[in-house]
């Protein structure tokens, strides 16, 4: 463990036996178990050619859950941990050229994607925004990229300007965000003008809101199980099919990963998830049953 800002610290995970770690691209993230039902996402920021270790970065939450807790007051160097994955939702897609966008622990999916651009000989600039300068990690590696990567501490240049980080819209740029919902929000409204599939977002945490509703009663069938049954007003739909015995993977369990993202075949989906955009929730093909639910008395998944 290194401490690397205020109130973060890296974590460097190697397998027990001393076999190689399975293999992994820019965006991907592992699940971390720290104990009975103490489950964690975190996403890699190390090396991807480096398979002999895995880099974690892990921010102190204030009002943490238990996971940042243990992870800083209880983990200690030489501990063993299970970690599930690697897995990827948040993915480098091919482009001419990339702008990322990064608010303070946010930075750690970016740092990959950083690294895959300078290896394949990408055009790329990195706003990195955070409450002050000793609170933005791994700034001294960032450095030796110079003025492509744009340091924005709020303590003394104030709200990251997003008209002149975004600029105007360009043609087979990809821009990447992740940070603070607020941040992301902010992103996301100021990319509406621009081509579609230009804006890739990862949350940490669900849009405010985005869970409220009102809970009743539907009916799934899992067509390819040959399964109907009933999702009752108390229990999530992945609840519901994991009790039916049928496997659906899932991760983050508040719809901000993606990991259990399903096909919807018939009816109208309740989306309650914070990870597909305007347009995918609006087409109604694909569903998050971790925490989404069902507008129509009855829905058809391919499951």
């Amino acid at each position: 463990m290194k401490p690397e800002a205020d109130g973060i610290v890296s974590l460097h995970l190697a397998p027990a036996a001393g076999d190689k770690l399975p293999a992994w691209e820019a965006g991907a993230h592992v699940d971390l178990v720290l104990g009975p039902g103490l489950e964690r996402q975190y996403s890699l920021c190390g090396d991807p050619a480096d398979l002999t270790r895995w880099r974690l970065g892990v921010l102190r939450e204030p009002e943490s859950r238990g996971g940042s807790a243990h992870v800083h007051e209880r983990l200690a160097v030489g501990d063993e941990v299970v970690c599930r994955g690697p897995r990827n939702n948040f993915s480098l897609v091919d482009a001419d050229r990339y702008l990322f966008v990064a608010g303070g622990i946010g930075i750690t999916p970016i740092l990959p994607m950083v690294r895959a651009c300078e290896v394949a000989g990408k055009p790329w600039r990195l706003f990195y925004g955070g409450r002050a300068e000793p609170t933005m990690a791994f700034r001294e590696e960032l450095a030796h990229h110079g003025d492509r990567v744009v340091l924005w501490p709020q303590e003394s240049h104030g709200v990251l300007d997003l008209d002149t980080v975004l600029g105007s819209p360009t043609a087979g740029t990809a821009i990447y965000c992740c940070g603070p919902g607020a941040l992301l929000d902010a992103v996301e409204q100021r990319c509406a003008a621009w081509p579609a599939g230009s804006l890739h977002l990862e949350r940490f945490r669900p849009r405010d809101g985005a869970l409220d509703g009102g809970n009743t009663a539907f009916e799934v069938e899992l067509d390819a199980s040959g399964i109907t049954l009933t999702v009752g007003a108390g229990q999530t739909l992945a609840e519901a099919i994991e009790d039916a015995g049928v496997d659906l993977p899932t991760s983050c369990r508040e719809g901000t990963c993606g990991t259990c993202e399903t096909y919807v075949l018939e009816g109208e989906p309740d989306h309650r998830d914070s990870y597909l955009t305007a347009e995918e929730q609006a087409s109604g093909e694909v569903i998050m049953p971790c925490c989404s639910r069902s507008r129509s008395a009855r829905l058809v998944l391919d499951l």
